[in-house]
């Protein structure tokens, strides 16, 4: 029996498919079935049913997993206290971050993070909030950049920031006459939203407190996957939208004359490192915490308004 055997079954139990969990372990289909066969054969009992699809653990097997993981995870211990005995901070990092987050946030801090901790390789991937929760709790990521609260068992968040939201409007827009916005203000017949699973879309409802109105009367529907796609629409239209604070610090003057603020109580949303509570890199999360925290704006990192908008 190896450690990368009992990582082998894990892979399978997390993906239930062989070549999914193969991918996952970077190596061949082949030679992943073949070492989690030698292991059964070597403990004389089938941990997978393979006449099954999805691909799932036997009886028995659910309980092998249970002492792999616990093997694993105290492999992990080990390893991280001989690196807390080398004073260094070194190894992989893998983050998943949301898509209205990363294209603001990463560039503001992960060059600077690379240079100051040559020893740490960053691995950065894009999810939606479901899937960063989701992997987490499987340990496919190491930390989480998405907002919160999550109220998510399992899942521990530490507040980073808080971005306040504003208005997008199109000079065509009637929103665009006002200097203050009340989400009544927002005409939801003329307003873009992001397609369904982003988080920040059910934020947007949320401030405009009902769903959105048909566009049928305008000739066209659409929902963007970006907020980059989102202003654009905007812009071309007599059309309106809601934005986060760090997407206007990026804007040309040109769009920044189209940003309203809206009246007090000043919606905002919070942005959290959210890690699994077996979490081990510590000494990495935190070195990433506090690169972010060096990166972004004072203003952002001030203590918000009472109106954090929910994400659900």
């Amino acid at each position: 029996m190896t450690l990368q055997q009992l990582e082998y079954i894990i892979a399978v139990d997390v993906h239930r498919n062989f070549i999914k969990a193969a991918d996952s372990c970077y190596i061949t289909q082949p030679t992943l079935s073949m070492q989690i066969q030698k292991l059964e054969e070597e403990l004389g009992v089938k941990i997978f049913d393979r006449s099954k699809l999805p691909v799932v653990p036997t009886s028995t097997g659910q309980g092998i997993l249970e002492h792999a993981r616990r093997v694993l995870h105290a492999r992990n211990e080990l390893n991280r206290f001989i690196e807390d005995q080398k004073g260094k901070i070194s190894g992989q990092l893998r983050i998943g971050i949301i898509p209205t987050l990363a294209p603001y946030l990463l560039p503001i801090f992960v060059p600077a993070f690379i240079k100051k901790y040559p020893d740490i390789k960053l691995i950065i991937h894009e999810l939606m909030t479901e899937l960063i929760v989701s992997y987490l709790k499987d340990e496919k990521i190491d930390a989480g950049i998405l907002v919160t609260p999550l109220s998510e068992p399992g899942i521990t968040e530490h507040v980073l920031f808080y971005e306040e939201l504003m208005v997008f409007t199109s000079k065509k827009n009637r929103a665009y006459e006002k200097q203050y916005i009340l989400p009544r203000d927002i005409d939801t017949s003329k307003l873009w939203l992001l397609e369904e699973g982003h988080c920040f879309r059910s934020q947007i409802l949320s401030i405009c407190e009902l769903q959105q109105q048909s566009k049928e009367h305008s000739g066209l529907e659409y929902e963007a996957g970006s907020l980059e796609t989102l202003k654009r629409m905007v812009e071309i239209s007599d059309g309106v939208t809601i934005v986060p604070e760090l997407v206007t610090l990026q804007m040309p003057k040109s769009q920044q004359q189209l940003i309203r603020h809206f009246k007090k109580p000043v919606p905002v949303r919070e942005v959290s490192l959210a890690v699994h509570r077996d979490f081990l890199k510590e000494k990495l999360v935190k070195a990433l915490r506090d690169e972010i925290l060096l990166a972004v704006p004072e203003q952002l990192k001030k203590k918000p308004s009472p109106n954090v908008i929910p994400i659900g």
